[in-house]
Formats: C-alpha cells, sequence, structure tokens
C-alpha cells in the first residue's frame, strides 16, 4: 500500500509502500494503546471502515428530516460512512474516549429546572474538547512516526463528516443506547470521542453488545419527547439542537420545556443507570471555569458582549454566538420565578439590537405578567 500522511490540511504521497508484519502490528497496537493511556485518554480501539449498518440508519434518519437545519449532516455523499472516500487509502480507524464528568456530579442534576440558576451542559463547562483531543491525537500520531516512521493518518474530533459514535461502537468503546450517546458498561457515558483515520493494517478490536435491555429511562425523562422512538432522536425537538445548532427563534411549543437549560441537555445522561460506573475526570482543562457549573441566569444575561467572549474564550459554547447565547437564557429567564430581578434583567435587554433577542425577551416577559411564577 501507498502510505499518506494527512496532517491538519496538508496531505503528502510517499513513493515507497509500508509492509509490517502481523506480528509487528500486534506488537505496535499494544503500544499504541499504552500510549495512549499515557497521553490520558481512558479507552482506545481499533475497526475496520465497514459502516454498511450505520449508513443506512443515516439514510433513514435524514428521510425523516430528524436533522433540522443541519444541512452538514446530508453533505459529503457517501464521505460520512465510507472513511476511505473520506481520507484516501484508510483501512482502520483508532477510536479513543476521554472522561469529562465533573467532580460534583450531584449537583448537577440539583440545577435541573432551578428557579434562578442556570443550567449548562457538563460537557461545555471547561476548555474546548476539539483542541484538548486534537492536541493529543496528534501527539498519539506522532508518537507512533518515532516507532515506525512516516505513515498515513489524519485527526477527527468531531469536525468532520465522520461517524464517530459507530466507529467507536465497532472498536469496542461502547454500545449506542436508545438516547442514541455511546455508553460503556464500566465507564457510563460522560466522556468525548477522537478518531485516527490510517493506512495501517492493525488488529480489530470486538464490536461492543448493548446493554439497554428494557430501559427506558432517557426516553420517559427528555423534557421535549426528543427520543421518538428506541434509538431515534428527532433532532429538531432536543434541547441541544435548539439551544447549540439552531440559529432562529426557539419553536414556542418547546420554550416552557427547555427551563433553564441555556445550552445544551444532560437529562437523559443523568438519568442513565450505567452512570454509576462513571468516574470523575481528572483532567484539568475539563475543569469548570468562570463559575458556569453554578452560576445565576441574571448575572449570565447582564454580560456584555466583550464580556462574554473573555469568559468564552476557549470553550465550546464559542460557536454559538452572543445573539443566541442571550436568546437562550431569555428563554430560561421566562421559565424562572417572577422576582423583581428577573423582571429587571429582561427590561434591561429591549434596546438589544436583535429582533430574535427581543422576541425571546418579549415571551418571557408576557409569560411572567400571565402566569406570575411565585
Amino acid at each position: 500500500m501507498t502510505a499518506i500522511i494527512l496532517c491538519r490540511d496538508e496531505e503528502h504521497v510517499l513513493q515507497q509502500p509500508i509492509k509490517h508484519s502481523a506480528q509487528e502490528l500486534a506488537g505496535l497496537k499494544a503500544d499504541i494503546v499504552r500510549w495512549s493511556e499515557e497521553l490520558g485518554f481512558q479507552q482506545l480501539g481499533i475497526s475496520d471502515v465497514d459502516l454498511t449498518t450505520a449508513e443506512l440508519r443515516l439514510g433513514e434518519w435524514l428521510a425523516e428530516d430528524f436533522h433540522g437545519e443541519m444541512d452538514y449532516m446530508a453533505r459529503h455523499g457517501s464521505k460520512r460512512s465510507r472513511p476511505a472516500e473520506l481520507v484516501p487509502g484508510t483501512l482502520r480507524v483508532i477510536s479513543v474516549r476521554m472522561d469529562y464528568l465533573p467532580p460534583d456530579q450531584e449537583q448537577s442534576a440539583d440545577l435541573l429546572d432551578h428557579d434562578s440558576r442556570a443550567y449548562i451542559s457538563r460537557y461545555a463547562l471547561g476548555r474546548d474538547y476539539h483542541k484538548v483531543i486534537r492536541r493529543r491525537l496528534q501527539k498519539l500520531a506522532s508518537r507512533i512516526e518515532q516507532q515506525i516512521g512516516s505513515f498515513g493518518y489524519r485527526a477527527f474530533v468531531d469536525s468532520a463528516p465522520v461517524l464517530e459514535k459507530p466507529l467507536a461502537e465497532n472498536a469496542g468503546l461502547g454500545w449506542t443506547g436508545k438516547h442514541t450517546n455511546l455508553i460503556n458498561s464500566e465507564a457510563g457515558s460522560w466522556f468525548f470521542l477522537g478518531e485516527l483515520y490510517t493506512d495501517l493494517p492493525l488488529p480489530v478490536d470486538e464490536k461492543a453488545s448493548a446493554h439497554c435491555g428494557t430501559c427506558r429511562a432517557c426516553i420517559d425523562i427528555c423534557p421535549t419527547r426528543a427520543i421518538v422512538a428506541p434509538f431515534q432522536l428527532d433532532a429538531r425537538r432536543c434541547i441541544s439542537y435548539l439551544t447549540i445548532e439552531l440559529r432562529d427563534a426557539i419553536p414556542l411549543e418547546f420554550r416552557e420545556a427547555i427551563g433553564n437549560r441555556i445550552y445544551g441537555c444532560d437529562d437523559c445522561q443523568l438519568c442513565c443507570p450505567w452512570n454509576k460506573f462513571a468516574r470523575p475526570s481528572a483532567e484539568e482543562d475539563f475543569v469548570p471555569r468562570h463559575g458556569l457549573d453554578d452560576i445565576d441566569l441574571t448575572e449570565l444575561f447582564s454580560w456584555s458582549e466583550a464580556k462574554w467572549l473573555e469568559r468564552t474564550a476557549g470553550s465550546a459554547i464559542r460557536r454559538i454566538g452572543y445573539d443566541c447565547w442571550l436568546r437562550n437564557i431569555a428563554v430560561a429567564l421566562g421559565n424562572a420565578r417572577t422576582t423583581t430581578e428577573v423582571i429587571a434583567a429582561l427590561q434591561s435587554r429591549l434596546d438589544h439590537d436583535s429582533d430574535m433577542v427581543i422576541e425571546h425577551i418579549e415571551w418571557s416577559l408576557a409569560r411572567h405578567k400571565e402566569t406570575q411564577h411565585v
């Protein structure tokens, strides 16, 4: 085979093929697993590139329009489900997982639908995981290069047309739960995924088996009934989609159910029985920053755009933009208990230059006037 080295946006094609014996590849795999642990990954697995079943399921999901305005899910043709089309020469996918559970997990559930505090999905409280994991994957690839010389690879962290969960499932990292998140029997679901596409014909791991059984806790707990059937998520109803992916007004039918969730939603993970095995992360990059793990809604709503940019630097939250941030908090304030502080906070933004933000503020003020949340 011809080795293709893919690092960032550069591509280099070597003229000489790389050949390794089965014994050498098995030994290399053992080394890769050890190096990944040294780099802070909790698990590594290897799969082939056959995603036939996942491709069919993706097609059915798209046909139902469950992706909403996430047009990128329908782009790139079959490259998303056929790794060798995205990165020519790919034979294996190295999948890794990294835990991110905050140390004070009990507090997370207590914050849900709090009458004055904000709930931010636990994955977004610290440093942007894309940067953290991509940097570690690059170090892993460099370590492999030191051992065997140049080889073909490309690193991905939720940043390209990659079916990361089916790949991780095939690599033995866990199974896809009824909420469509990946679950590991020894670690729950509070973890990130990352991939190295490679042309190394490494030994593959055994696919993970499913263990959800008759449990439907995630289906029953979902505030907006986004899990329309086991293993089927209608993103258009999902709070994570509504508060992160959607750039327009949040549909009226979902605003009350959003509660105080201003960025993402963790309900389906908080109720999952398998998460009793989840361990708090020791990763410093994932430690909550700026008090976002327990902060007042009115305080967040008072942040100027400059302050918001400062406080979200290096954070995954930055991608939604300031207006969507205010939109989300306005909805949460509309669901809060009526106080003079809440009303004053909402009224203070009525001169905002975004019609979308103003529309959500007016909805919240009208809601307080009509219901008087006391």
